[in-house]
């Protein structure tokens, strides 16, 4: 598969970005959450704690692997049922600063959790309030024994941020998770991407002609992975490495000691990333500090090409280290970085690190009062559905079991059908805060309490409270919601009597019998 062309437009320097900014920084730990998926007690790792899950999710149950020498944190993980391969999404929420942007990492070790008959992982998708992210196959990494990670950044849109585990239609056994980790980032770090529409996912991070560990966290303040990576081409070593906080991303200083480069003046191509990429927009970062002593009077200048496609001209590459981003880049298929000298450089090509990123359009939020609602609402149920986590109505195919939606822009709470669920507990008088409601369903439970005062869900055709334990009077106010055209009651513990409002309304099919001391009676 070849790369697709790129538009001309796409040339011009004002989508690319050299960050000589100076930041202040700080060597404590990235400030967030490290969760320990499935761990019911803390534990200190590397001298960094990591949280047991509970407090951050209600669903779902904890497995140990038997498997020698893992390490800590993948011991455990956090297991979800699988029901007809259902779609349906079951979600870690923590709180978060609105505004903020959030490094999420997933980690998946199977360790054969779901038993001798599923020798392979499951696949699955994962999704960050309500977009969809990827889809979670960890089958090659397993076969290889290894542990699977995923890496986005996320703007926080409100002050709780919610990563879910979701089973699909191709999910043949329970969906699990090892890890979950939401660390806090610096502003300056990706800030040429609009993240008010937009969110990363990662595809490669490359430390190139390092053969060592995974350099992260302490080298990385923001504790990001950046793998070893090694072509067959020249590895140079650094005498000098630049001060990291002259960049926006801030990368570790250790990148730079270290690249790969060419003999004398030859281009430098690169197959990378080294997999095939699916046809979608792409932001790519690279990253450059001449090896050599800073008062050596020849230049290092470079030209470089993606796909053939001019990338940037005349990068001067000092001892000082430069950077250049691209914030939306078409790719498809295998990629060829080619590195040249320009015409005024009298040193050869290098080049020290890069990152690749998927640009993921956001899916949206369900109405906030909606959201805070439907919360409220599962409070007030002592066995709510499952799946009542995360966003709502979003991403599309993954709301809320009993919920409807309304399209668009401003997506609302259309209908709610938990009919013979077998709820029980109270129905929150938060409800009649979900005004697009047109029909609610809840008959067949064991719901109790008083009926509350609905009277401002002006487009309500549609109650079912029937065959339950409710008890007090009918409200009056019922009779003011003029669409409303079924109200079944019947089979309660409602008292009194049923209001004037109510009787004889024309279009109204009213139904209450199987109450005490309701007169008169319709049906």
């Amino acid at each position: 598969m070849s790369a697709m062309s790129t538009p001309s437009f796409l040339l011009s320097l004002s989508f690319l970005f050299l960050s000589f900014l100076s930041i202040s920084l700080s060597q404590q730990p990235p400030k967030g959450y490290l969760i320990d998926c499935g761990a019911t007690s803390k534990t200190v790792n590397d001298d960094r704690e990591w949280l047991p899950d509970e407090d951050f999710i209600s669903t779902g149950s904890s497995k140990n692997l038997t498997v020698p020498r893992l390490f800590p944190t993948f011991s455990t993980v956090r297991s979800f049922p699988l029901q007809n391969n259902l779609r349906r999404k079951f979600c870690y929420t923590a709180r978060v600063f609105k505004g903020a942007r959030y490094l999420i990492r997933t980690a998946y070790y199977y360790g054969g959790v779901n038993g001798v008959n599923f020798t392979s992982p499951p696949v699955f998708d994962q999704i960050v309030d309500g977009t969809f992210w990827r889809v979670v196959n960890t089958t090659e990494d397993y076969r290889k024994g290894s542990t699977s990670f995923y890496e986005a950044v996320f703007e926080a849109k409100g002050t709780t941020m919610s990563v879910c585990i979701a089973s699909n239609t191709y999910t043949e056994s329970d969906p699990f998770i090892s890890s979950l980790e939401m660390l806090l980032l610096g502003d300056s770090l990706y800030n040429t991407t609009n993240f008010d529409s937009y969110a990363l996912s990662l595809v490669v991070r490359h430390s190139f002609g390092h053969n060592r560990s995974l350099i992260s966290y302490p080298d990385d303040l923001f504790d990001r992975y950046w793998e070893p990576y090694a072509e067959n081409v020249s590895v140079i070593a650094s005498n000098n490495t630049p001060s990291v906080s002259g960049f926006w991303n801030i990368p570790p200083s250790k990148i730079f000691e270290s690249a790969l480069s060419t003999d004398q003046l030859e281009p430098l191509e690169l197959r990378w990333p080294p997999l095939s990429l699916p046809n979608s927009t792409y932001y790519i970062a690279l990253y450059f500090a001449d090896n050599r002593d800073s008062m050596l009077s020849s230049s290092r200048v470079l030209r470089i090409h993606i796909n053939e496609v001019r990338y940037i001209s005349n990068l001067e590459v000092t001892s000082a280290g430069a950077a250049v981003f691209a914030t939306r880049w078409p790719l498809e298929g295998q990629t060829k970085i080619t590195l040249s000298s320009a015409a005024n450089s009298n040193a050869s090509p290098l080049i020290n690190a890069g990152e690749i990123f998927d640009i993921l359009r956001l899916g949206g939020r369900t109405h906030t009062r909606d959201v805070i609602t439907l919360n409220a609402m599962k409070s007030s149920l002592r066995n709510p559905p499952l799946d009542w986590n995360g966003d709502p109505c979003l991403p599309l195919y993954y709301t809320w079991t009993g919920i409807t939606c309304s399209e668009g822009e401003r997506i609302r709470v259309v209908t709610l059908n938990l009919t013979s669920m077998g709820l029980s507990g109270s129905l929150s008088s938060s409800i009649a805060n979900l005004t697009a409601l047109t029909g609610i369903w809840l008959g067949n439970n064991s719901l109790s309490g008083t009926i509350p005062n609905l009277s401002s869900l002006r487009l309500l055709e549609v109650l079912h409270l029937e065959d339950n334990q409710f008890n007090g009077d009918i409200p009056s106010s019922l009779g003011e919601v003029r669409s409303l055209r079924e109200l079944f009651l019947q089979n309660n513990n409602l008292t009194g009597q049923i209001p004037d409002s109510l009787v004889g309304k024309p279009g109204l099919d009213l139904r209450t019998s199987g109450n005490q001391f309701l007169s008169p009676s319709p049906s």
